[in-house]
């Protein structure tokens, strides 16, 4: 008789696992991607670093070409004109009680070494944000 109630409602671990597999398919069908970027800053202008000769150029025709730098930094014998830039790019996927993601920050930088005389002795630069990229956070 026990036996005849079990196969006529089913087990309880069968509908354990309807319950399991119908939370499943809702938690799918509530789901969210997501994809984002940010910028900070405008975007350098390579070539203008052309224009930039070491012992000629003055801070005054840095600033021109450039704008205002991010951060200035007081030396011994002069100033550091930093200038930065970054994107940001990212992707999301959010699954109700499951989340991936996956965020690329990459960076511009460029620095003027600006002597006492106020005339440029030596830059460097390194541009890698056109890098930074979407993936798919799997």
């Amino acid at each position: 008789m026990m036996d005849q109630k079990y196969r006529e409602r089913g087990s309880p671990m069968k509908k354990a696992c309807w319950v399991v597999v119908s939370l499943l398919i809702i938690a799918c069908f509530n789901s969210c991607a997501v994809i984002g970027r940010s910028k900070d800053f405008r975007p350098f202008d390579e070539s203008a670093l052309k224009n930039i000769t070491p012992g000629k150029t003055t801070a005054n025709e840095v600033t021109e070409l450039f704008g205002a730098p991010s951060q200035v930094i007081k030396l011994s014998n002069g100033n550091a004109y930093v200038y930065a830039r970054s994107l940001s790019k990212a992707t999301g996927l959010w699954l109700v009680i499951l989340t991936f993601a996956n965020f690329d920050t990459q960076h511009d930088r460029i620095v003027f070494f600006i002597n006492s005389d106020d005339v440029v002795t030596h830059y460097g630069s390194s541009f890698k944000t056109e890098a930074a990229s979407y993936e798919m956070p799997l």
